[in-house]
């Protein structure tokens, strides 16, 4: 039996999710590697799956065209800051056992991107989603005054992917495009970075193991995005924003079930919270792309 494009779009976007869901776990064993080395190992090995796979396709000018536009390459350059801080932000958490709070970040991030659009491009907030934002803040607020700090990192990873999110949407350029773009402006500071270092395979923290882990990281973020890119295409807005959950869902089951991460009576008040919102957010989407849909089969 045939899958329906549908269907195929459904698959693809589970597996992407997936994939960055229990993304912790290979970051894990890299934790005794410096994050920012695992974030240059990664920026690298990104850019010769990245090109390799558009070299293929015979779309590297593409990349070249982009880099060349000055309007361009300036939101380029930005985007490449925002995705490297977020991607170090994630490798950090993990690094230092804190797969809950990276979790926490990418439960946000969607509300994050509600008032990121409301400020920037004047996006209009319908109830339902006012109330979402409302709440997630009231849940920061709880974290705060019951472990005395802000979750610093988990607003970081939320705010910085929102930027990303942001910056993109001034970018008239294909997703593996723009990131083989974004990761081509990172690489020859990766490169230099590791240089000045002087890791060197069997010395140091990095051994033939640990490379081949590193090697890898390239494939680990190019295979979901390629997926998510072909979901995106096939399936609804409102689909797509409801499976992308399962991201931090698995992602905080890692930090609980895998990592030992505390759930303390403050994370068991603020995670319910920060669920109500995505589920208010959520409703309000579908909603919004009913209606959107059902005007569209209404006769002129």
């Amino acid at each position: 039996m045939l899958m329906t494009p549908d269907a195929k779009g459904i698959l693809a976007l589970t597996g992407a999710c997936t994939i960055w869901g229990l993304s912790p776990l290979y970051y894990h064993l890299l934790s005794h590697v410096p994050p920012l080395e695992v974030l240059c190992y990664r920026t690298i090995w990104s850019l010769i799956f990245f090109a390799g796979l558009l070299a293929a396709q015979g779309r590297l000018g593409q990349v070249k065209a982009a880099l060349r536009d000055r309007r361009t390459l300036a939101v380029i350059v930005a985007a490449a800051v925002m995705i490297s801080l977020n991607w170090f932000g994630f490798i950090y958490s993990i690094s230092v056992g804190n797969a809950l709070e990276a979790s926490l970040g990418y439960y946000m991030f969607p509300l994050v991107a509600v008032v990121l659009g409301w400020l920037v491009f004047r996006e209009s907030l319908s109830v339902a989603q006012i109330a979402a934002v409302l709440l997630a803040a009231l849940a920061v607020v709880v974290l705060t005054a019951g472990l005395g700090v802000a979750p610093w990192m988990a607003l970081a990873l939320a705010g910085t992917f929102g930027a990303y999110g942001v910056l993109k949407k001034g970018l008239d350029l294909g997703g593996v495009v723009s990131v083989t773009a974004e990761v081509a402006v990172l690489a020859p500071l990766a490169l230099l970075w590791l240089i000045l270092r002087g890791t060197e395979v069997g010395v140091h923290a990095v051994d033939w193991s640990d490379m081949a882990l590193l090697t890898l990281s390239g494939i680990m973020t190019g295979l979901p995005l390629i997926l998510f890119s072909y979901a995106a295409r096939r399936v609804r807005l409102s689909t797509v924003g409801l499976v992308q959950y399962l991201n931090p869902t698995l992602q905080f089951g890692c930090a609980v079930l895998f990592f030992g991460n505390v759930l303390t009576p403050w994370h068991a008040a603020a995670f319910p919270m920060i669920w109500v919102a995505l589920a208010l957010y959520s409703w309000s989407s579908v909603r919004a792309d009913m209606s959107a849909r059902k005007r569209a089969r209404q006769p002129a």
